[in-house]
Protein backbone atom coordinates (compact mmCIF):
# COMPACT_ATOMS: atom_id res chain seq x y z
CA UNK A 1 0.00 0.00 0.00
CA UNK A 2 1.39 3.39 -1.01
CA UNK A 3 1.52 6.21 1.51
CA UNK A 4 2.78 9.80 1.80
CA UNK A 5 5.84 10.63 3.80
CA UNK A 6 7.58 13.87 4.75
CA UNK A 7 11.38 13.94 5.03
CA UNK A 8 13.56 16.81 6.20
CA UNK A 9 16.31 17.59 3.67
CA UNK A 10 19.80 18.93 4.34
CA UNK A 11 18.75 22.40 3.16
CA UNK A 12 16.04 22.55 5.81
CA UNK A 13 13.17 22.00 3.38
CA UNK A 14 10.59 19.27 3.80
CA UNK A 15 10.41 16.77 0.95
CA UNK A 16 7.04 15.21 0.18
CA UNK A 17 7.23 11.74 -1.34
CA UNK A 18 4.94 8.85 -2.12
CA UNK A 19 6.44 5.55 -0.86
CA UNK A 20 5.46 1.94 -0.28
CA UNK A 21 6.78 -1.10 1.66
CA UNK A 22 8.49 -3.76 -0.42
CA UNK A 23 9.92 -6.75 1.49
CA UNK A 24 9.79 -4.81 4.74
CA UNK A 25 11.73 -1.89 3.32
CA UNK A 26 10.49 1.49 2.08
CA UNK A 27 10.68 2.23 -1.63
CA UNK A 28 10.12 5.74 -3.05
CA UNK A 29 7.49 5.63 -5.74
CA UNK A 30 7.19 9.38 -6.54
CA UNK A 31 9.02 12.48 -5.35
CA UNK A 32 6.38 15.26 -5.26
CA UNK A 33 8.60 18.22 -4.30
CA UNK A 34 10.19 20.18 -1.47
CA UNK A 35 8.42 22.78 0.67
CA UNK A 36 9.89 25.71 2.60
CA UNK A 37 6.66 27.01 4.15
CA UNK A 38 3.56 25.50 5.68
CA UNK A 39 1.49 26.69 2.75
CA UNK A 40 3.82 25.07 0.20
CA UNK A 41 3.79 21.91 2.27
CA UNK A 42 0.01 21.85 2.24
CA UNK A 43 -0.04 22.28 -1.53
CA UNK A 44 2.45 19.45 -2.03
CA UNK A 45 0.45 17.16 0.26
CA UNK A 46 -2.67 17.97 -1.76
CA UNK A 47 -0.79 17.11 -4.95
CA UNK A 48 0.43 13.85 -3.44
CA UNK A 49 -3.12 12.86 -2.50
CA UNK A 50 -4.29 13.64 -6.02
CA UNK A 51 -1.48 11.46 -7.39
CA UNK A 52 -2.39 8.62 -5.06
CA UNK A 53 -6.09 8.69 -5.86
CA UNK A 54 -6.56 10.30 -9.29
CA UNK A 55 -10.13 9.15 -9.59
CA UNK A 56 -11.34 10.52 -6.24
CA UNK A 57 -13.01 13.94 -6.19
CA UNK A 58 -12.20 14.94 -2.62
CA UNK A 59 -14.06 18.24 -2.84
CA UNK A 60 -17.33 16.80 -4.07
CA UNK A 61 -18.59 15.56 -0.70
CA UNK A 62 -16.32 17.56 1.53
CA UNK A 63 -14.96 14.32 3.04
CA UNK A 64 -11.22 14.05 3.60
CA UNK A 65 -9.71 10.55 3.32
CA UNK A 66 -7.56 9.23 6.14
CA UNK A 67 -4.07 9.07 4.68
CA UNK A 68 -1.04 8.03 6.68
CA UNK A 69 1.62 10.69 6.68
CA UNK A 70 5.16 10.11 7.86
CA UNK A 71 6.78 12.51 10.31
CA UNK A 72 9.88 14.50 9.35
CA UNK A 73 13.41 13.67 10.38
CA UNK A 74 14.21 14.14 14.03
CA UNK A 75 17.83 15.00 14.85
CA UNK A 76 18.87 13.70 11.46
CA UNK A 77 17.21 10.30 12.00
CA UNK A 78 14.24 9.21 9.97
CA UNK A 79 11.12 8.59 12.01
CA UNK A 80 10.58 5.54 9.82
CA UNK A 81 13.38 3.79 11.70
CA UNK A 82 11.48 4.04 14.96
CA UNK A 83 9.99 0.74 16.09
CA UNK A 84 6.40 2.11 16.22
CA UNK A 85 5.24 4.72 13.67
CA UNK A 86 3.25 7.71 14.90
CA UNK A 87 -0.53 7.76 14.36
CA UNK A 88 -1.67 8.93 10.94
CA UNK A 89 -2.42 12.65 10.48
CA UNK A 90 -5.31 14.12 8.48
CA UNK A 91 -4.50 16.98 6.08
CA UNK A 92 -7.56 18.97 4.99
CA UNK A 93 -7.88 19.66 1.26
CA UNK A 94 -7.10 23.20 0.08
CA UNK A 95 -10.02 25.45 -0.79
CA UNK A 96 -10.14 28.68 -2.79
CA UNK A 97 -11.69 31.33 -0.58
CA UNK A 98 -11.65 34.20 -3.06
CA UNK A 99 -10.13 35.54 -6.27
CA UNK A 100 -9.44 39.13 -7.25
CA UNK A 101 -7.76 41.34 -9.85
CA UNK A 102 -5.05 42.28 -7.37
CA UNK A 103 -2.45 43.04 -10.04
CA UNK A 104 -4.70 45.60 -11.73
CA UNK A 105 -5.40 47.30 -8.42
CA UNK A 106 -1.71 47.24 -7.51
CA UNK A 107 -0.52 48.83 -10.76
CA UNK A 108 -3.16 51.59 -10.56
CA UNK A 109 -2.25 52.20 -6.93
CA UNK A 110 1.41 52.51 -7.96
CA UNK A 111 0.55 55.25 -10.48
CA UNK A 112 -1.70 56.98 -7.94
CA UNK A 113 1.17 57.04 -5.43
CA UNK A 114 3.73 58.09 -8.05
CA UNK A 115 1.59 61.13 -8.84
CA UNK A 116 1.78 62.06 -5.17
CA UNK A 117 -1.96 61.72 -4.56
CA UNK A 118 -1.20 59.88 -1.35
CA UNK A 119 -0.74 63.34 0.13
CA UNK A 120 -4.46 63.34 0.95
CA UNK A 121 -3.86 60.28 3.18
CA UNK A 122 -7.28 58.75 2.52
CA UNK A 123 -7.37 55.10 1.46
CA UNK A 124 -11.13 55.21 0.84
CA UNK A 125 -10.77 58.13 -1.57
CA UNK A 126 -7.94 56.28 -3.34
CA UNK A 127 -10.08 53.17 -3.67
CA UNK A 128 -12.98 55.21 -5.08
CA UNK A 129 -10.63 56.67 -7.70
CA UNK A 130 -9.36 53.21 -8.68
CA UNK A 131 -12.88 51.74 -8.75
CA UNK A 132 -14.01 54.55 -11.10
CA UNK A 133 -11.14 53.76 -13.48
CA UNK A 134 -11.86 50.02 -13.53
CA UNK A 135 -15.67 50.04 -13.63
CA UNK A 136 -17.45 53.35 -13.02
CA UNK A 137 -20.68 53.21 -11.10
CA UNK A 138 -22.56 54.50 -8.10
CA UNK A 139 -21.25 54.67 -4.54
CA UNK A 140 -23.12 51.44 -3.76
CA UNK A 141 -21.54 49.72 -6.76
CA UNK A 142 -18.03 50.81 -5.80
CA UNK A 143 -17.93 48.22 -3.00
CA UNK A 144 -18.57 45.37 -5.45
CA UNK A 145 -15.84 46.61 -7.79
CA UNK A 146 -13.32 46.95 -4.97
CA UNK A 147 -14.11 43.45 -3.71
CA UNK A 148 -13.51 42.13 -7.23
CA UNK A 149 -10.12 43.88 -7.13
CA UNK A 150 -9.20 41.97 -3.97
CA UNK A 151 -9.70 44.88 -1.57
CA UNK A 152 -11.78 45.07 1.58
CA UNK A 153 -14.63 47.33 0.45
CA UNK A 154 -15.73 50.17 2.75
CA UNK A 155 -19.35 50.38 3.79
CA UNK A 156 -21.76 52.77 2.11
CA UNK A 157 -21.80 54.95 5.24
CA UNK A 158 -17.98 55.10 5.21
CA UNK A 159 -17.94 56.12 1.55
CA UNK A 160 -20.41 58.95 2.22
CA UNK A 161 -18.37 60.15 5.19
CA UNK A 162 -15.15 60.21 3.19
CA UNK A 163 -16.78 62.03 0.28
CA UNK A 164 -17.66 64.72 2.80
CA UNK A 165 -14.01 64.88 3.79
CA UNK A 166 -13.09 65.57 0.15
CA UNK A 167 -14.57 69.05 0.60
CA UNK A 168 -13.55 69.79 4.19
CA UNK A 169 -10.06 68.40 3.58
CA UNK A 170 -9.61 70.42 0.35
CA UNK A 171 -8.58 67.29 -1.54
CA UNK A 172 -8.92 68.93 -4.96
CA UNK A 173 -6.48 71.69 -4.03
CA UNK A 174 -3.86 69.17 -2.94
CA UNK A 175 -4.40 66.92 -5.94
CA UNK A 176 -4.20 69.90 -8.30
CA UNK A 177 -0.86 70.82 -6.72
CA UNK A 178 0.48 67.34 -7.47
CA UNK A 179 -0.87 67.48 -11.02
CA UNK A 180 0.90 70.80 -11.55
CA UNK A 181 4.17 69.36 -10.22
CA UNK A 182 3.88 66.36 -12.55
CA UNK A 183 3.12 68.52 -15.60
CA UNK A 184 5.99 70.88 -14.74
CA UNK A 185 8.38 67.94 -14.46
CA UNK A 186 7.27 66.46 -17.80
CA UNK A 187 7.39 69.80 -19.61
CA UNK A 188 3.70 70.08 -20.43
CA UNK A 189 3.05 73.58 -19.04
CA UNK A 190 4.23 75.51 -22.11
CA UNK A 191 0.77 75.10 -23.64
CA UNK A 192 -2.52 74.91 -21.75
CA UNK A 193 -5.66 73.59 -23.45
CA UNK A 194 -9.18 74.48 -22.35
CA UNK A 195 -12.63 73.19 -23.19
CA UNK A 196 -16.05 72.85 -21.60
CA UNK A 197 -18.73 70.20 -21.52
CA UNK A 198 -22.06 69.60 -19.84
CA UNK A 199 -22.97 66.84 -17.37
CA UNK A 200 -26.63 66.10 -16.87
CA UNK A 201 -28.64 64.88 -13.88
CA UNK A 202 -31.54 62.47 -13.83
CA UNK A 203 -33.60 64.94 -11.83
CA UNK A 204 -36.93 66.64 -12.46
CA UNK A 205 -36.34 70.00 -10.79
CA UNK A 206 -33.67 72.65 -11.08
CA UNK A 207 -31.84 74.23 -8.17
CA UNK A 208 -29.18 76.92 -7.72
CA UNK A 209 -26.53 74.84 -9.54
CA UNK A 210 -28.34 72.26 -11.63
CA UNK A 211 -30.16 74.18 -14.32
CA UNK A 212 -31.51 73.50 -17.79
CA UNK A 213 -29.25 75.14 -20.36
CA UNK A 214 -27.68 74.61 -23.74
CA UNK A 215 -26.79 70.92 -23.93
CA UNK A 216 -24.31 69.58 -26.46
CA UNK A 217 -26.35 66.36 -26.38
CA UNK A 218 -29.64 68.22 -26.89
CA UNK A 219 -31.00 67.07 -23.54
CA UNK A 220 -33.55 68.94 -21.45
CA UNK A 221 -32.42 67.58 -18.07
CA UNK A 222 -30.91 69.86 -15.42
CA UNK A 223 -27.16 70.04 -15.97
CA UNK A 224 -23.93 71.68 -14.88
CA UNK A 225 -21.22 73.18 -17.08
CA UNK A 226 -17.75 71.74 -16.43
CA UNK A 227 -14.55 73.47 -17.53
CA UNK A 228 -11.33 71.48 -17.84
CA UNK A 229 -7.81 72.88 -18.21
CA UNK A 230 -5.17 70.37 -19.31
CA UNK A 231 -1.55 70.47 -20.41
CA UNK A 232 -0.48 69.84 -23.99
CA UNK A 233 -0.71 66.05 -23.51
CA UNK A 234 -4.23 66.14 -22.06
CA UNK A 235 -3.09 65.71 -18.45
CA UNK A 236 -5.61 67.52 -16.18
CA UNK A 237 -4.53 70.63 -14.30
CA UNK A 238 -7.74 72.35 -13.18
CA UNK A 239 -11.45 71.58 -13.16
CA UNK A 240 -14.42 73.71 -12.25
CA UNK A 241 -18.20 73.54 -12.43
CA UNK A 242 -20.74 76.26 -13.12
CA UNK A 243 -24.49 76.65 -13.26
CA UNK A 244 -26.10 74.68 -16.04
CA UNK A 245 -27.29 77.79 -17.88
CA UNK A 246 -23.85 79.47 -17.87
CA UNK A 247 -22.44 80.56 -21.22
CA UNK A 248 -19.26 78.76 -22.24
CA UNK A 249 -17.50 82.08 -22.76
CA UNK A 250 -17.98 82.92 -19.07
CA UNK A 251 -15.98 79.93 -17.83
CA UNK A 252 -12.47 80.15 -19.27
CA UNK A 253 -11.30 83.28 -17.45
CA UNK A 254 -12.33 82.08 -13.94
CA UNK A 255 -10.64 78.71 -14.52
CA UNK A 256 -7.42 80.28 -15.75
CA UNK A 257 -7.36 82.83 -12.93
CA UNK A 258 -7.99 80.06 -10.40
CA UNK A 259 -5.08 78.12 -11.91
CA UNK A 260 -2.78 81.16 -11.78
CA UNK A 261 -3.70 82.01 -8.19
CA UNK A 262 -3.31 78.42 -6.98
CA UNK A 263 0.23 78.15 -8.32
CA UNK A 264 1.28 81.83 -7.99
CA UNK A 265 1.78 82.21 -11.74
CA UNK A 266 0.95 85.90 -12.21
CA UNK A 267 3.30 87.26 -14.83
CA UNK A 268 4.46 83.80 -15.97
CA UNK A 269 4.16 83.42 -19.74
CA UNK A 270 1.94 80.55 -20.81
CA UNK A 271 -0.14 79.90 -23.90
CA UNK A 272 -3.81 78.97 -23.58
CA UNK A 273 -5.57 77.38 -26.55
CA UNK A 274 -9.36 77.09 -26.80
CA UNK A 275 -11.94 76.56 -29.51
CA UNK A 276 -14.10 79.21 -31.15
CA UNK A 277 -16.71 78.92 -28.40
CA UNK A 278 -14.38 80.94 -26.16
CA UNK A 279 -14.02 83.72 -28.73
CA UNK A 280 -15.41 86.88 -27.16
CA UNK A 281 -13.91 90.34 -26.89
CA UNK A 282 -14.13 90.24 -23.08
CA UNK A 283 -12.41 86.85 -22.82
CA UNK A 284 -9.51 87.78 -25.08
CA UNK A 285 -9.00 91.10 -23.31
CA UNK A 286 -9.07 89.39 -19.89
CA UNK A 287 -6.55 86.75 -20.93
CA UNK A 288 -4.30 89.41 -22.39
CA UNK A 289 -4.49 91.50 -19.20
CA UNK A 290 -3.58 88.39 -17.17
CA UNK A 291 -0.32 88.23 -19.11
CA UNK A 292 -1.33 85.05 -20.93
CA UNK A 293 -0.79 84.30 -24.59
CA UNK A 294 -3.80 82.77 -26.29
CA UNK A 295 -4.70 80.91 -29.47
CA UNK A 296 -8.44 80.76 -30.04
CA UNK A 297 -10.35 79.39 -32.99
CA UNK A 298 -11.98 82.07 -35.11
CA UNK A 299 -15.50 81.92 -36.48
CA UNK A 300 -15.54 81.35 -40.21
CA UNK A 301 -18.03 84.20 -40.59
CA UNK A 302 -15.15 86.60 -39.83
CA UNK A 303 -13.19 85.48 -42.89
CA UNK A 304 -14.60 88.07 -45.37
CA UNK A 305 -13.59 90.95 -43.09
CA UNK A 306 -10.21 89.53 -42.07
CA UNK A 307 -9.36 88.56 -45.65
CA UNK A 308 -10.89 91.58 -47.36
CA UNK A 309 -7.59 92.43 -49.03
CA UNK A 310 -7.12 88.90 -50.35
CA UNK A 311 -10.65 88.70 -51.74
CA UNK A 312 -10.22 92.14 -53.35
CA UNK A 313 -6.98 91.32 -55.11
CA UNK A 314 -7.27 87.54 -55.65
CA UNK A 315 -10.99 86.73 -55.52
CA UNK A 316 -11.85 83.33 -54.01
CA UNK A 317 -8.73 81.63 -55.38
CA UNK A 318 -6.64 79.78 -52.79
CA UNK A 319 -3.97 77.11 -53.05
CA UNK A 320 -4.04 73.98 -50.91
CA UNK A 321 -2.35 74.66 -47.58
CA UNK A 322 -2.11 78.40 -48.19
CA UNK A 323 -1.67 80.45 -44.99
CA UNK A 324 -2.57 84.13 -44.69
CA UNK A 325 -1.22 85.98 -41.67
CA UNK A 326 -3.23 89.15 -41.07
CA UNK A 327 -5.18 91.04 -38.37
CA UNK A 328 -8.73 90.93 -37.05
CA UNK A 329 -10.68 93.63 -35.15
CA UNK A 330 -10.95 93.30 -31.37
CA UNK A 331 -14.52 94.58 -31.49
CA UNK A 332 -17.22 93.93 -34.03
CA UNK A 333 -17.66 97.59 -34.90
CA UNK A 334 -13.97 98.17 -35.61
CA UNK A 335 -12.51 98.17 -39.13
CA UNK A 336 -8.82 97.36 -39.21
CA UNK A 337 -8.26 95.88 -42.67
CA UNK A 338 -7.99 97.89 -45.87
CA UNK A 339 -8.20 96.84 -49.49
CA UNK A 340 -5.92 99.68 -50.62
CA UNK A 341 -2.85 97.59 -49.85
CA UNK A 342 -2.31 94.19 -51.42
CA UNK A 343 0.09 93.00 -48.73
CA UNK A 344 -1.50 91.78 -45.51
CA UNK A 345 -0.59 93.84 -42.40
CA UNK A 346 1.81 92.31 -39.87
CA UNK A 347 0.23 92.49 -36.41
CA UNK A 348 1.99 94.67 -33.86
CA UNK A 349 0.53 95.44 -30.45
CA UNK A 350 1.54 99.08 -30.54
CA UNK A 351 0.64 99.68 -34.18
CA UNK A 352 -2.69 97.86 -34.00
CA UNK A 353 -4.24 98.57 -30.59
CA UNK A 354 -7.73 97.70 -31.85
CA UNK A 355 -6.77 94.42 -33.49
CA UNK A 356 -5.50 90.93 -32.74
CA UNK A 357 -3.38 88.77 -34.97
CA UNK A 358 -5.37 86.41 -37.21
CA UNK A 359 -4.02 83.39 -39.08
CA UNK A 360 -6.14 81.77 -41.80
CA UNK A 361 -5.42 78.54 -43.64
CA UNK A 362 -7.07 77.02 -46.70
CA UNK A 363 -7.38 73.25 -47.09
CA UNK A 364 -8.63 71.55 -50.24
CA UNK A 365 -9.93 68.54 -48.30
CA UNK A 366 -11.75 70.83 -45.87
CA UNK A 367 -13.23 72.69 -48.83
CA UNK A 368 -14.59 69.44 -50.25
CA UNK A 369 -16.28 68.64 -46.94
CA UNK A 370 -17.68 72.16 -46.65
CA UNK A 371 -19.04 72.04 -50.22
CA UNK A 372 -20.78 68.74 -49.54
CA UNK A 373 -22.41 70.21 -46.42
CA UNK A 374 -23.46 73.38 -48.24
CA UNK A 375 -24.97 71.42 -51.13
CA UNK A 376 -27.07 69.41 -48.68
CA UNK A 377 -28.18 72.59 -46.89
CA UNK A 378 -29.05 74.26 -50.18
CA UNK A 379 -31.12 71.24 -51.22
CA UNK A 380 -33.06 71.37 -47.96
CA UNK A 381 -33.59 75.12 -48.32
CA UNK A 382 -34.94 74.74 -51.88
CA UNK A 383 -37.30 71.99 -50.71
CA UNK A 384 -38.66 74.31 -48.02
CA UNK A 385 -39.04 77.18 -50.49
CA UNK A 386 -40.81 74.91 -52.99
CA UNK A 387 -43.16 73.65 -50.29
CA UNK A 388 -41.96 70.05 -50.54
CA UNK A 389 -40.79 70.04 -46.91
CA UNK A 390 -42.50 71.22 -43.74
CA UNK A 391 -41.59 74.74 -42.68
CA UNK A 392 -38.92 74.86 -40.01
CA UNK A 393 -35.81 76.80 -39.18
CA UNK A 394 -33.61 76.13 -42.19
CA UNK A 395 -30.41 77.83 -43.24
CA UNK A 396 -30.54 79.95 -46.43
CA UNK A 397 -34.33 80.40 -46.25
CA UNK A 398 -35.71 83.93 -45.85
CA UNK A 399 -39.33 84.37 -44.80
CA UNK A 400 -41.08 87.60 -45.90
CA UNK A 401 -44.65 88.83 -46.20
CA UNK A 402 -44.66 87.51 -49.76
CA UNK A 403 -43.58 84.03 -48.67
CA UNK A 404 -40.36 82.05 -48.53
CA UNK A 405 -37.37 82.55 -50.81
CA UNK A 406 -33.83 81.23 -51.12
CA UNK A 407 -31.25 83.54 -49.54
CA UNK A 408 -28.78 83.43 -52.42
CA UNK A 409 -26.58 86.20 -50.97
CA UNK A 410 -25.96 84.24 -47.77
CA UNK A 411 -25.33 81.10 -49.81
CA UNK A 412 -22.71 82.87 -51.93
CA UNK A 413 -20.99 84.29 -48.86
CA UNK A 414 -20.85 80.79 -47.39
CA UNK A 415 -19.29 79.43 -50.57
CA UNK A 416 -16.59 82.10 -50.35
CA UNK A 417 -15.53 80.69 -46.99
CA UNK A 418 -15.31 76.97 -47.82
CA UNK A 419 -12.02 75.38 -46.87
CA UNK A 420 -10.96 78.21 -44.56
CA UNK A 421 -10.04 77.86 -40.87
CA UNK A 422 -9.04 80.84 -38.73
CA UNK A 423 -7.10 81.35 -35.51
CA UNK A 424 -6.92 84.48 -33.32
CA UNK A 425 -3.88 85.10 -31.11
CA UNK A 426 -1.89 87.75 -29.29
CA UNK A 427 1.41 86.05 -30.13
CA UNK A 428 3.48 88.25 -32.46
CA UNK A 429 5.15 86.66 -35.46
CA UNK A 430 8.53 87.29 -33.81
CA UNK A 431 7.57 84.74 -31.13
CA UNK A 432 5.68 82.20 -33.20
CA UNK A 433 5.25 81.67 -36.91
CA UNK A 434 1.76 80.93 -38.32
CA UNK A 435 2.48 77.24 -38.90
CA UNK A 436 3.28 76.73 -35.24
CA UNK A 437 0.17 78.70 -34.25
CA UNK A 438 -1.95 76.24 -36.23
CA UNK A 439 -0.06 73.24 -34.86
CA UNK A 440 -0.54 74.26 -31.24
CA UNK A 441 -4.23 74.90 -31.73
CA UNK A 442 -4.71 71.46 -33.23
CA UNK A 443 -3.40 69.94 -30.01
CA UNK A 444 -6.85 70.74 -28.59
CA UNK A 445 -7.84 67.19 -29.47
CA UNK A 446 -6.04 66.18 -26.26
CA UNK A 447 -8.53 68.03 -24.07
CA UNK A 448 -11.40 66.71 -26.19
CA UNK A 449 -10.02 63.20 -25.66
CA UNK A 450 -9.84 63.82 -21.91
CA UNK A 451 -13.49 64.88 -21.90
CA UNK A 452 -14.44 61.80 -23.91
CA UNK A 453 -12.51 59.67 -21.43
CA UNK A 454 -14.27 61.25 -18.47
CA UNK A 455 -17.68 60.73 -20.08
CA UNK A 456 -17.14 57.21 -21.43
CA UNK A 457 -14.33 55.37 -19.65
CA UNK A 458 -14.91 57.17 -16.33
CA UNK A 459 -18.63 57.82 -16.86
CA UNK A 460 -18.76 61.14 -15.10
CA UNK A 461 -22.39 61.39 -16.27
CA UNK A 462 -25.15 61.16 -15.33
CA UNK A 463 -24.55 62.44 -11.79
CA UNK A 464 -26.83 61.15 -9.05
CA UNK A 465 -25.70 63.59 -6.34
CA UNK A 466 -27.94 66.45 -5.26
CA UNK A 467 -25.96 68.92 -3.15
CA UNK A 468 -23.18 71.10 -4.49
CA UNK A 469 -20.61 69.62 -2.08
CA UNK A 470 -21.47 66.08 -3.21
CA UNK A 471 -21.20 67.13 -6.87
CA UNK A 472 -17.83 68.79 -6.25
CA UNK A 473 -16.61 65.67 -4.42
CA UNK A 474 -17.71 63.52 -7.37
CA UNK A 475 -15.82 65.77 -9.80
CA UNK A 476 -12.73 65.55 -7.59
CA UNK A 477 -12.82 61.75 -7.82
CA UNK A 478 -13.23 62.01 -11.60
CA UNK A 479 -10.40 64.58 -11.78
CA UNK A 480 -7.98 62.28 -9.92
CA UNK A 481 -9.12 59.25 -11.93
CA UNK A 482 -8.54 61.18 -15.15
CA UNK A 483 -4.98 62.04 -14.08
CA UNK A 484 -4.15 58.41 -13.25
CA UNK A 485 -5.76 57.23 -16.50
CA UNK A 486 -3.81 59.72 -18.63
CA UNK A 487 -0.51 58.53 -17.12
CA UNK A 488 -1.47 54.88 -17.70
CA UNK A 489 -2.36 55.64 -21.31
CA UNK A 490 0.83 57.62 -21.91
CA UNK A 491 3.06 54.87 -20.52
CA UNK A 492 1.24 51.92 -22.04
CA UNK A 493 0.33 53.39 -25.42
CA UNK A 494 -3.15 51.88 -24.97
CA UNK A 495 -6.56 53.31 -24.09
CA UNK A 496 -7.39 52.95 -20.40
CA UNK A 497 -10.34 50.69 -21.23
CA UNK A 498 -8.02 48.36 -23.16
CA UNK A 499 -5.56 48.23 -20.26
CA UNK A 500 -8.35 47.26 -17.86
CA UNK A 501 -9.56 44.52 -20.23
CA UNK A 502 -6.04 43.09 -20.52
CA UNK A 503 -5.17 43.14 -16.81
CA UNK A 504 -8.47 42.46 -15.06
CA UNK A 505 -8.55 38.74 -16.01
CA UNK A 506 -5.20 38.25 -14.19
CA UNK A 507 -6.73 37.09 -10.92
CA UNK A 508 -4.92 36.21 -7.71
CA UNK A 509 -6.37 33.40 -5.60
CA UNK A 510 -6.55 33.23 -1.82
CA UNK A 511 -6.38 29.58 -0.72
CA UNK A 512 -7.03 28.21 2.77
CA UNK A 513 -5.14 25.01 3.55
CA UNK A 514 -3.98 23.32 6.74
CA UNK A 515 -5.19 26.22 8.86
CA UNK A 516 -3.25 28.85 6.89
CA UNK A 517 -4.21 31.31 4.15
CA UNK A 518 -2.06 32.51 1.33
CA UNK A 519 -2.67 34.59 -1.81
CA UNK A 520 -1.10 33.18 -4.95
CA UNK A 521 -0.45 35.50 -7.91
CA UNK A 522 -1.64 34.55 -11.41
CA UNK A 523 0.53 33.30 -14.22
CA UNK A 524 1.43 36.37 -16.31
CA UNK A 525 2.54 36.00 -19.91
CA UNK A 526 5.50 37.98 -21.23
CA UNK A 527 3.42 40.61 -23.07
CA UNK A 528 1.32 41.53 -20.06
CA UNK A 529 4.36 41.40 -17.77
CA UNK A 530 5.96 43.99 -20.05
CA UNK A 531 2.75 46.05 -19.99
CA UNK A 532 2.75 46.01 -16.19
CA UNK A 533 6.36 47.16 -16.20
CA UNK A 534 5.70 50.04 -18.59
CA UNK A 535 2.79 51.31 -16.52
CA UNK A 536 4.67 51.07 -13.21
CA UNK A 537 7.68 52.76 -14.74
CA UNK A 538 9.99 49.90 -13.74
CA UNK A 539 10.12 46.13 -13.65
CA UNK A 540 6.84 45.05 -12.10
CA UNK A 541 7.05 42.47 -9.32
CA UNK A 542 4.21 40.66 -7.64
Amino acid sequence: MAFIRKVRTKSGATAVQVARYVGGRQEIVKHIGSAHTDVELGMLLERARAWLEPDQQALDLGVTPQIPVETPLVNGQSALLEPAPEPAKVDAPGRTESTGSVLLRQVLTDVYDQLGFGIVDDAVFRDLVIARIVEPGSKLDAGRVLQDLGADPPSYATIKRHLGQVITGKYRDRIAEQCFAYAAETGGLSLLLYDVTTLYFEAEKEDDLRKVGFSKERRVDPQIVVGLLVDRTGFPLEIGCYEGNSAETHTIVPIVRQFQARHDLDGVEMIVAADAGMLSAANLAALDRAGLKFIVGSRVTKAPGDLASHFHWNGTVFTDGQIIDTITPRHGRSVVNTTRKRAEPVWDRAAHPNAWRAVWQYSRSRAARDEKTLNAQEARARAVVDGDTAVKSTRFVTVTAKGRRLDTASLERARMRVGLKGYVTNLPVSLMDPGEIIGKYHELWHVEQSFRMSKTDLRARPIFHRTRDAIEAHLTVVFAALAVSRVVQERSGLAIGKVVKLLRPLRSATIAINGTRHTFPPQVDADRQALLGRISGSEFTH
